[in-house]
């Protein structure tokens, strides 16, 4: 079985983030997407509303699980028995970072491999952050995340 783990911190889930699921759960048997509860940020859902959302936002998908995890990702890949990690890449500004943390994790476990994936054009520019600021200021998030995350949006930012 071909699995792959996607992770993130999907504060929250955009449809970039989505339409990589969809099209990795294309291309492997299983996606196992990987919220990750400890980042170094603030995140503005907590684990369990982000993996809500992104179960909402995904709709029933046999081959797609949505769960939290915590500390190192190659660990949790590798308990997973997974060998693969996926990552997003919408910009040559993301490439730097990724290819740094690629190149930690392949350190760390050489025996997991990671993946890039990018984006449709149409969610190219999209971020989680981006979106966030749009919403706390009162601007239509609409085109960029699913009905649900704009309605946590909308019900987070009054």
């Amino acid at each position: 079985m071909r699995r792959v783990v996607y992770p993130g911190t999907f504060d929250p889930v955009t449809n970039g983030h989505t339409d990589l699921i969809l099209r990795a759960a294309r291309l492997f048997d299983r996606v196992i997407v990987a919220v990750a509860m400890d980042t170094g940020k603030t995140p503005l859902f907590s684990t369990d509303e982000r993996v809500a959302l992104i179960r909402e936002a995904l709709g029933p998908r046999e081959n797609v699980e949505v769960v939290p995890f915590q500390g190192l990702l190659v660990e949790f890949t590798r308990q997973l028995g997974v060998s693969v990690i996926m990552r997003g890449l919408r910009a040559v500004s993301d490439f730097e970072y990724e290819f740094q943390l690629a190149g930690m994790n392949r350190r760390m476990a050489p025996d997991i491999e990671t993946l890039f994936l990018t984006p449709a054009e149409t969610y190219s520019y999209i971020s989680s952050s981006l979106v966030r600021e749009i919403a706390r200021l009162g601007g239509d998030v609409s085109t960029f995340v699913a009905p649900a995350v704009q309605a946590a949006l909308n019900e987070r930012f009054g």
